[in-house]
């Protein structure tokens, strides 16, 4: 369990009252939880799995494997009907959900492993090349965490994008978004959408609806524990259409399907809680959570979502019991 509060003295008497209560051992600052190494740098926290990581690559047999680049490449993405069936499907799925649990701290892998999971109930050939691709990417970048950030005033910031009816079997699309608190990634998703688009700026517009949510429920999370936002949240888009319409407040026919995302976001709009703005798509970060990228741009997006290495050494940890965080804001 880990416990975080505003003051150590504030800390400290909740780690007496619970030892009072319960045979709990306060293991002091929290170093190792859950595979999720933390250390403390000079302006916030470094989250990494890099053990987690290394146990990982053993399991699957890829521990000296050749190094790739990036987790995803930029060809069209596979159908459920490519190649041939594989012998061992239940390892497959359990690299697989592995992988799920490596995006905690590795948002440069959301999309790719997004992809290997929609296959996991009969996964094929090309299915597993797609996820030895990955491990092959993150044995290259094991080291890699995400760092979270201090800050003084509280700032919410989205990115949201979508790949238009790129699925080969239904159609559908791929929706991505990121939230940032300050400069910390806090927040991330890559999904395929639940149902077919009719065109690029519905498509978009979902993705956007689906930031906002998050958001919101953010802006709750931080009321509740007294920190409140108060400025708009910033949500950028790459589509022109998606940004006139979350401020028309016109309704045309083209619009009906996805009237309850446009309410939803509108309203948010109207009082002053969000403002959607257009970004170009050179400087979409979201870009990373929907496609495969060149190089040069992943690599540019991924210093962008704050997946780095640590400012300072790897200190020790581990154990079950209390460990304590304390939050300075």
């Amino acid at each position: 369990m880990i416990l975080s509060a505003s003051s150590t003295g504030l800390l400290q008497h909740i780690v007496k009252r619970l030892q009072d209560a319960f045979k709990v051992k306060d293991m002091g600052p929290v170093h190792h939880f859950l595979g999720i190494g933390v250390q403390r740098t000079g302006n916030g926290f470094f989250l990494s799995q890099t053990q987690y990581t290394e146990d990982l690559l053993e399991r699957a047999g890829m521990a000296n494997c050749k190094y790739v680049a990036t987790p995803a490449d930029m060809k069209s993405k596979a159908s459920a009907t490519d190649g041939t069936l594989i012998d061992d499907a239940t390892s497959y799925r359990s690299l697989a959900g592995a992988l799920q649990y490596l995006t905690i701290t590795r948002p440069d892998i959301a999309y790719a492993v997004q992809q290997v999971c929609l296959h996991m109930h009969a996964p094929r050939d090309v299915h597993l090349t797609m996820l030895k691709r990955i491990l092959r990417y993150v044995k290259g970048t094991a080291h890699l965490g995400i760092q979270l950030h201090a800050i003084s005033s509280p700032t919410i910031t989205a990115y949201s994008d979508a790949d238009w009816a790129v699925c080969p079997d239904t159609r559908r699309s791929t929706s991505g978004f990121c939230v940032f608190l300050g400069s910390s990634l806090i927040s991330w998703s890559s999904k395929r959408q639940t149902t077919v688009s009719r065109s690029s700026a519905e498509a978009e517009y979902r993705a956007i609806a689906n930031a906002v949510s998050e958001c919101s429920w953010l802006r709750q999370l931080l009321g509740e524990l007294l920190y409140k936002v108060p400025t708009a949240t910033v949500a950028f888009c790459d589509n022109i259409s998606s940004v006139y319409m979350s401020r028309n407040p016109v309704h045309h026919r083209r619009t009906k399907h996805i009237e309850l995302d446009i309410h939803f976001v509108r309203k948010k709009v109207a009082i002053g809680e969000l403002r959607v703005t257009h970004v170009p798509s050179a400087r979409q970060l979201a870009d990373v959570f929907t496609k495969g990228l060149p190089s040069a741009l992943f690599f540019d997006f991924r210093d962008s979502l704050s997946v780095t290495t640590a400012d300072v050494d790897t200190t020790g940890g581990g154990g079950g019991g209390v460990q304590r965080s304390t939050a300075n804001g």
